[in-house]
């Protein structure tokens, strides 16, 4: 198992406190660090400006919403990226939710999964620096009767193949990650119900003829160091609040649903009646601290240890931690101990 660092959300004055993370996580030999967008920062920037600073880690996004970009356009990022970095990029994929899909980019969110499959696959083909020529439901290139041509990548990326990840929650979701991606990106990961989600990847690397050998299992884990589970667990409850409560509309929020089907139902319900009634404190109140416990590593430094060794036993290739507590130097002392603790765990 490696570590890998997720920075989420640029401009919320923590940008410099956020390159340092990254920089350090670099001289830790940490795997990967990620970026995240929704409808603020973007992804692509903070990638470059990160590794301009930084000489061996990886950078990833976390992920390219896919209605924000045409496939050609993050082909034409990802090959830059790659090129600029000296081969670090990893291109991570989502499409993210309704809402923002509709609301923010002006792009339907029907057929989600036939979109990413076919989006995929323009971008792939574009990355092999083959003439883009591809009919598909959502995507045509070039356009019909008109003055446009196939055209060929100018960039030439450092590597052959780009690694290519899905932020998947569904069970549909997951097999499409399984069957035609290097990797999935995990949010709310819970080992003790990593199998029923793995399973759905497995199906999807069966139709492609692969197994999990070589498939990066990629959870964001918030990791708080402290003597008490209830304080460490205390700043994760806003962020748990949001997402289970007010991320998408009240029949389409996809880590509501993942929160029922782990068998909080009954908090999951009320977590979105409070958080969409603006009662945000008591939406927050409301998350069980077991859900947090799962979903994160929290507590003593030899109990985030011990916790350690489930999530590497349920699958985990690459553990990526999210600093969620303190200033700068605890969250500099959080990324360092985590490197300390996989070193001792003899996990890596």
């Amino acid at each position: 198992m490696q570590l890998g660092l997720n920075l989420g959300y640029w401009g919320a004055g923590n940008d410099a406190d956020n390159l340092a993370l990254a920089r350090e996580a670099d001289k830790l030999g940490y795997s990967v660090v990620w970026a995240a967008e929704a409808y603020g920062s973007d992804t692509a920037t903070v990638l470059s400006w990160i590794a301009a600073q930084t000489e061996q880690i990886d950078v990833g996004s976390a992920v390219f919403q896919i209605p924000a970009r045409t496939p050609a356009m993050t082909a034409m990022t990802a090959a830059t990226l790659d090129t600029l970095s000296g081969g670090r990029f990893r291109l991570g994929l989502g499409v993210s939710g309704p809402q923002v899909s509709e609301g923010w980019h002006g792009v339907k969110f029907a057929k989600p999964l036939a979109r990413t499959r076919e989006y995929l696959e323009v971008v792939k083909l574009a990355l092999s620096r083959q003439k883009v020529q591809y009919e598909g439901e959502f995507f045509t290139l070039p356009l019909p009767d008109g003055p446009g041509k196939a055209l060929t990548l100018t960039v030439h990326p450092v590597r052959d193949e780009i690694p290519t990840y899905l932020a998947a929650i569904g069970p549909k979701n997951l097999e499409l990650a399984g069957e035609l991606f290097d990797g999935w990106l995990a949010i709310f990961y819970s080992p003790e119900f990593a199998d029923e989600l793995k399973a759905s990847i497995a199906t999807g690397r069966e139709k492609a003829g692969k197994t999990l050998d070589g498939f990066d299992i990629v959870p964001t884990v918030p990791v708080v160091f402290g003597d008490s589970v209830e304080e460490c667990a205390a700043p994760i409850r806003a962020y748990s609040a949001l997402y289970v409560g007010g991320m998408g509309s009240r029949d389409k929020n996809f880590y509501n649903q993942l929160m029922t089907r782990m068998g909080y139902d009954e908090a999951a319900a009320e977590v979105q009646d409070l958080y969409l009634s603006r009662k945000q404190a008591e939406a927050m109140a409301a998350i069980p601290l077991e859900f947090i416990d799962k979903t994160s590593l929290i507590g003593p430094r030899d109990r985030v240890k011990d916790r350690l060794q489930a999530y590497a036993d349920s699958g985990v290739t690459t553990l990526s931690v999210s600093t969620f507590a303190g200033d700068l130097e605890t969250r500099m002392n959080t990324v360092r101990t985590m490197a300390e603790i996989l070193d001792e765990s003899g996990l890596a």
